[in-house]
């Protein structure tokens, strides 16, 4: 059997430095991916697509695993696209008006069809709440620039401000979406210790 950890293959990618602020060029993956809005803290919305995202990896994982393909990997970290209809209001310390798409990258093995079943394999038996919003979808950033954070997402705000001025020192201007990949288990890891990866396309 083929064990294949994507975290490493894809270390510019998942592995980032703390230290600096660095440029990557992000392909196009794919991922199984939820859209909302509000604030994800008191979200039960958000809280739902969390849950049916981690349902259905976990199921692809197991049917690659046992199938045909018998390769073992390990599920991908949960990431989170950020954003506000007017980003002059998108602030941390107000999230109410937040816009949002939970994500968790799939390998490129994934098919369609391999999802479809996950899809009937999941409701069959656990059925969460937000199985119906969960769309399989291509994903493709281009060039941004990524830092590692450590702590809790309260105290971001100078690592951010660390990536902007990355940006602007570059004759660069931010695109898109902020974007953060969430390493750390949060329900168990001290916050002081959690990891999140802080990306930010570039134009």
């Amino acid at each position: 059997m083929e064990i294949i950890d994507f975290k490493k293959e894809l270390k510019h990618l998942y592995l980032a430095s703390a230290k600096e602020v660095i440029g990557v060029d992000v392909p196009s993956m794919n991922f199984l991916m939820v859209d909302g809005e509000g604030d994800p803290n008191t979200s039960q919305a958000y809280a739902e697509a969390i849950e049916a995202l981690f349902a259905l990896s976990y199921t692809v994982k197991f049917m690659v695993k046992k199938g045909e393909l018998s390769i073992d990997y390990s599920v991908m970290p949960l990431e989170g696209l950020w954003w506000a209809d007017d980003m002059t209001r998108f602030s941390p310390d107000d999230k109410s008006n937040w816009k949002w798409t939970a994500m968790i990258m799939q390998p490129s093995f994934i098919t369609p069809d391999l999802i479809e079943r996950a899809f009937a394999d999941v409701k069959k038996k656990k059925n969460p709440a937000a199985i119906s919003r969960v769309r399989f979808a291509s994903w493709c950033e281009g060039e941004c620039a990524q830092i590692m954070h450590i702590g809790p997402f309260s105290e971001e705000g100078p690592t951010i401000e660390r990536l902007h001025r990355f940006i602007e020192a570059s004759n660069r201007q931010r695109m898109g979406k902020h974007h953060e990949i969430y390493l750390s288990d949060i329900r168990k890891a001290d916050p002081k210790k959690w990891k999140t990866i802080i990306r930010q396309p570039m134009l």
